[in-house]
């Protein structure tokens, strides 16, 4: 075995999230971030309702953030031949097709949050009937809606000439952001792996919850051609190898949907734990090991992981909900309330807690996920007077999210899985006025690691477990603990 400098073996994590991506560093034996860079990506909007990225744009975000990176190690005097591998984790559901000679996307991204295909869920509701679209829930574990990749992928067959051709001409791929990313990275059309890991693949609503592979009735359901579908494997196994750039040569060995990753990362790996992360969305996972449990209020069912090709996948309830940290950049760019984010936190606390504040604030920009699951719903702002200030619009805002959450948490109680504490991470989980806030309204104690890169550290996890290089008991972070104010 090789010499380490004095970190030991290190994990990079490319960490693609719906606002921005990042590459980060971690010392296998501290789960200590050593350095990271960041870039921004953009959204766009060409019609009321859609929500698309440029693929080439998020693959070129991710080039970047790795190139620099690893100048910011030698930069550090540490070895960058001690990244050992790398995980990959992603925004979930976002779907892209490319051309597997050209390499070059058919079309843009098509966002999570896009409805764009609410028309063709209405119409396969119609169309199907009530026993068949029960079965795609049951199969799995996921609802008919505009949130999972099989209508967007339906939509693209359907409306995309380019994307039709390369299909006719046996040249079309398709996938999540994983996808994309690993078949870039590995080679692309010089031999890349065309793959996925079953996180992923879960949120695809073409993947059966049992036998962990496309199912053929689900892609009879939506009419896509598995031919289209990169492979399934485990989230814990080498998928290839970096083909260019100054990482060369290393493994990818880890790959999740973020919101599992952070699940991973929260340390989350009993049944009965639960992370909730507060990012673009606000996304409440709970672990219920082996089982596939079934909610019958408004959760849906996923595969939180599956660390090894042997190891057998382990599942949780999830509540999804579409908008949270978003609508604060909503008050940002659409309002001009805020200068900066964390203008919300100092602006709520200008409200006192016993202020009467009749403002509420619905933020369904693009309907309502869980526990609601209205494709419909539009978002409202009410109870205005003259009085009110944009301190309590940004407070109602904190509000919102809160109330989703609580929400959520009601949802699994109604399951029979109440929650004692929720871990909390993410972007907008650095606002501690919405921790102390959603605290208060839940109920329960909200813990925060100090270092909330959970979704990050959870890839990183599961890469360093495939290479052997990750202790197999990892202790819990330094944390904020939140408890309901006595008011």
């Amino acid at each position: 075995m090789r010499e380490f400098g004095k970190f030991g073996p290190l994990i990079g994590t490319v960490d693609e999230g719906t606002s921005n991506v990042k590459f980060l560093v971690f010392a296998a034996n501290t789960s200590e971030v050593l350095t990271y860079h960041q870039v921004t990506l953009k959204r766009f909007s060409p019609q009321e309702g859609w929500i698309e990225q440029d693929a080439l744009e998020i693959l070129n975000a991710v080039l970047e953030c790795i190139e620099v990176t690893v100048d910011n190690l030698k930069k550090l005097d540490i070895d960058p031949e001690d990244v050992v591998g790398i995980g990959i984790t992603n925004q979930r559901e976002t779907t892209i097709v490319w051309n597997s000679v050209t390499g070059e996307p058919l079309y843009s991204a098509i966002v999570w949050s896009d409805v764009r295909t609410a028309k063709i869920v209405d119409d396969l509701i119609k169309t199907k009937g009530a026993q068949s679209v029960n079965a795609v829930t049951q199969t799995s574990g996921l609802p008919l809606s505009t949130y999972f990749s099989s209508v967007k992928l339906k939509w693209l067959l359907q409306n995309v000439s380019v994307v039709q051709k390369a299909v006719a001409d046996g040249e079309c791929m398709a996938g999540t952001v994983d996808s994309w990313l690993i078949w870039n990275l590995t080679g692309g059309s010089n031999g890349g792996v065309h793959a996925t890991d079953v996180t992923n693949a879960s949120r695809t609503q073409l993947m059966s919850l049992r036998s962990l592979q496309w199912d053929k009735r689900l892609l009879r359901f939506f009419d896509i051609p598995v031919q289209l579908l990169p492979k399934i494997k485990s989230s814990s196994e080498i998928y290839g190898y970096i083909s260019t750039g100054p990482l060369l040569g290393t493994p990818i060995a880890g790959c999740l949907g973020d919101q599992q990753a952070a699940l991973i990362g929260q340390n989350c790996m009993r049944f009965g734990q639960a992370k909730c992360t507060f990012g673009t969305g606000c996304f409440l996972l709970y672990n219920t090991g082996e089982s596939i449990v079934h909610s019958q209020n408004g959760l849906l069912t996923t595969v939180a992981y599956q660390l090894g090709p042997d190891a057998p996948p382990i599942y949780a309830l999830e509540g999804s909900v579409a908008v949270a940290g978003d609508m604060l950049q909503w008050l940002k760019n659409g309002l001009d309330i805020l200068n900066d984010l964390s203008d919300s936190e100092t602006q709520a606390a200008e409200v006192s807690d016993d202020e009467e504040s009749p403002i509420c604030f619905v933020p369904a920009f693009n309907g309502l996920y869980s526990p609601h699951w209205r494709k419909d719903a539009r978002g409202i702002i009410c109870g205005l007077s003259a009085s009110t200030r944009g301190a309590h619009v940004s407070r109602a805002a904190l509000e919102a999210v809160c109330q989703q959450a609580r929400a959520v948490c009601a949802a699994l109680a109604a399951d029979g899985a109440p929650l004692r504490r929720l871990l909390a991470d993410g972007g907008a989980a650095n606002n501690s006025k919405l921790m102390q806030m959603q605290a208060d309204v839940i109920g329960i104690p909200v813990i925060r690691p100090l270092m909330t890169e959970s979704t990050a550290l959870g890839a990183a996890m599961a890469a360093g477990r495939a290479l052997s290089v990750w202790p197999a008991a990892t202790p819990r972070p330094p944390a904020d603990n939140y408890k309901k104010a006595n008011l």
